[in-house]
């Protein structure tokens, strides 16, 4: 087999996997933490022995579903980070931007957070508790790696950047999941309050020299 032949077959393979994404992502806004295999290789327009094939288990496909949300969720908070603002507005968008995400597509936010509630065993709903912390680390060391790039922590500095990336990451994800849950304010009214808990020590501390500023 030549080197063109493969790579055809590569990105018929790729093209093929992500037609198969969109179909989870449409059963997932739709029936959320209960969306099953089943249910997904029928939007598919296939059979769910193909699914298998393509993904492994329910566990592949979830892996390959939380991977895509949370790349376009970590992008959207580089964004913010990078907004030509001051240091409090870029906190501040940087937490409404979580909260908008999770605001927007509260059934795929539940399928990456919460495990199957009420179903039958078997095949009725994929069991995600178990992979949700891996989801919430990622994100904390992506934070803290921000963090340790753009402001001077001094001595230590490392590991205070990620005790800061993981403690902002758990605020947001405890916050916005009961603020999801009972809409107890307005999300303008929750940014304000969670960015006037953060921000004692980020308004003082400088940012690292030579980096792009936080």
């Amino acid at each position: 087999m030549d080197t063109t032949q493969r790579t055809d077959q590569q990105r018929s393979a790729d093209r093929r996997r992500r037609e198969l994404l969109e179909a989870a992502d449409r059963v997932v806004l739709r029936d959320g933490p209960q969306a099953s295999m089943n249910a997904i290789a029928a939007e598919a327009g296939i059979t769910k022995p193909i699914l298998y094939r393509h993904f492994g288990d329910k566990g592949g496909l979830y892996a390959a579903l939380a991977k895509r949300h949370t790349d376009a969720l970590l992008d959207s908070l580089r964004a913010a980070l990078d907004a030509p603002a001051d240091r409090r507005e870029r906190v501040e968008a940087t937490l409404d931007t979580y909260l908008a995400a999770i605001e927007a597509r509260p059934q795929v936010y539940r399928f990456l957070m919460h495990p199957a509630e009420g179903g039958q065993p078997g095949d009725a709903g994929f069991d995600v508790g178990k992979h949700s912390a891996p989801l919430l680390r990622r994100m904390g060391e992506e934070l803290a790696q921000v963090i340790e790039e753009r402001l001077d922590l001094g001595p230590g500095g490392q590991q205070l950047a990620r005790v800061w990336g993981h403690g902002i990451v758990g605020m947001m994800h405890a916050a916005g999941d009961w603020w999801l849950g009972e809409r107890p304010c307005s999300r303008a009214e929750l940014v304000r309050s969670l960015a006037d808990l953060l921000w004692g020590r980020l308004a003082t501390v400088g940012d690292r020299l030579g980096g792009p500023g936080f």
